[in-house]
């Protein structure tokens, strides 16, 4: 596995990119506009593919880290896409935010062309893809995820095998919910704190000293205490894409999914009101009107 394909060097993959081209691999990168700049990683030595068929063909492993479940689709199945170049026992690694129906699928169409299949969502930031210190949540073989753990290593600190394939993106999802949907109700408390002469030092310390204390509670409290909205680098867009994949997720399996749907409906609204806004600033968009 000395050969690595790439497919999105954004925010998270240029981090990712930049810790395995450092190492004893070969580092191939599909290159498009939604890209991050790639010419650190091209004087590191990585090589730049426009074709992903060809990319495919030049590579052991490939790692996906796209927005989503139509981008991973079109990628693999696409016209000129992976699948169309896909070497015998190549290792397709999807470490993007997916539909864990679509990812089963996905795998099953990787099986019939010859290769194998890990679902591998992250959590954590760019700052910890960076610095190589990302969570990985592992769906798939568990013999597979060992041979493939000395190129995640490079990436990740903490690798979890959660399952079977698709239970990797189902972790993700479930994560992403309970951690997003403490955002949100973080948020609408901040908001009506604010209408009810709470003043957001005393709201921030009587939470964090009880119950509301916890890791939503810090990563909001820059905003809440200075107005920086700069902390958290995630979107109100994508945090709405991923609730809408947990209420998916949860209604493939026949699960309850009521507060799912409000916290869904939560992002949604935020989203209209600003599009381009990011999760810490939730707290100024749920104010009422005028407010």
């Amino acid at each position: 596995m000395k050969n690595i394909g790439m497919v999105g060097i954004g925010m998270m993959g240029h981090g990712i990119a930049s810790n395995i081209v450092r190492r004893d691999y070969a580092l191939g990168l599909f290159e498009h506009p939604g890209n991050q700049p790639l010419d650190t990683l091209k004087a590191a030595g990585a090589t730049a593919f426009t074709s992903l068929k060809a990319l495919a063909a030049n590579s052991d492993v490939l790692i996906l880290v796209l927005t989503g479940s139509p981008q991973v689709e079109a990628v693999l199945q696409g016209a000129d896409g992976l699948l169309e170049g896909l070497r015998p026992d190549t290792v397709v690694i999807d470490c993007s935010t997916a539909i864990p129906s679509s990812s089963v699928r996905m795998a099953q169409a990787v099986q019939a062309a010859g290769g194998r299949f890990l679902d591998s969502p992250m959590t954590r930031t760019p700052k910890e893809a960076a610095e190589g210190r990302l969570n990985l949540l592992v769906g798939g073989d568990a013999a597979l995820l060992d041979e493939c753990r000395p190129l995640l290593q490079c990436f990740a600190e903490n690798i979890t095998h959660v399952g079977p394939v698709g239970a990797g993106h189902s972790m993700k999802l479930l994560h992403n919910y309970v951690s997003l949907g403490m955002v949100a109700l973080l948020s609408e408390a901040a908001a009506c704190a604010g209408s009810n002469g709470v003043a957001p030092d005393a709201f921030v310390d009587v939470l964090a000293k009880g119950g509301g204390g916890g890791i939503a509670l810090e990563r909001l409290k820059p905003f809440l205490l200075a107005q920086d909205t700069s902390g958290l680098r995630f979107s109100v867009a994508n945090a709405r894409k991923d609730l809408d994949y947990y209420n998916t997720m949860a209604g493939d399996a026949g699960a309850h999914k009521e507060i799912a749907a409000a916290v869904l409906s939560t992002f949604e609204l935020a989203l209209d009101r600003a599009p381009q806004a990011l999760v810490p600033e939730l707290p100024a968009i749920l104010k009422p009107a005028g407010g």
